[in-house]
């Protein structure tokens, strides 16, 4: 495995744009280790042509690069990594501050479509799984919590994924071999329809 950076400060327009793509985020954060296509499309339960053509958009901007291949069969495989483990977008890409927050809100929120979308795909599949019998353990939590500015909004965020991820590490250790369970957290405000609140 190559050593990356642990973070890459996106300061050109054309590599903002592209990450405004939900599902290319997802695609770079799968790239920590070097990965094929086809590899991060079993990741992402996702077309391997589909993967392939957004792995060229995020080659051509600089974001991930070829580090090697390997034989499969009778096909070559590249592999590709992301240039650093995580992204943050500059404040002085061109855009005034209210732009460039606009497009981090932006594109949170494509993400929100991106991953519920996945896991209503995932759920049916169970739901399939569980016609044919066999034992599906899943839990969903939905709480609210009232927020009242962008400090305590950040301050929650921060702390919450900080307790999720010390969770998942306690009971991640010495279990390379069982079987795996995804996590998803999402934090978004309440949404008004017709004058009330669901």
């Amino acid at each position: 495995m190559q050593s990356i950076p642990e973070f890459y400060v996106i300061e050109l327009p054309d590599q903002a744009v592209v990450l405004l793509n939900p599902l290319r985020s997802e695609i770079l954060n799968r790239l920590t280790e070097p990965a094929s296509a086809a590899e991060v499309a079993r990741m992402i339960n996702e077309a391997p042509q589909r993967v392939n053509y957004h792995l060229k958009t995020l080659e051509k901007v600089g974001l991930v690069k070829r580090v090697g291949t390997r034989q499969v069969r009778n096909l070559v495989e590249v592999l590709y990594q992301a240039i650093a483990r995580s992204f943050v977008l500059a404040d002085s890409l061109g855009w005034n501050a209210d732009s460039v927050q606009q497009m981090k809100d932006q594109g949170s929120l494509a993400h929100l479509i991106t991953t519920s979308e996945r896991i209503k795909k995932d759920a049916l599949l169970l739901l399939e799984q569980s016609d044919a019998n066999v034992v599906i353990p899943s839990a969903t939590l939905q709480m609210q919590v009232k927020l009242g500015n962008q400090e305590e909004r950040t301050a929650f965020v921060d702390e919450y994924v900080a307790l999720v991820k010390q969770l998942v590490e306690k009971y991640q250790a010495g279990k390379e071999n069982e079987a795996a369970y995804q996590v998803v957290l999402a934090v978004y405000p309440e949404v008004e329809r017709g004058g009330e609140k669901v």
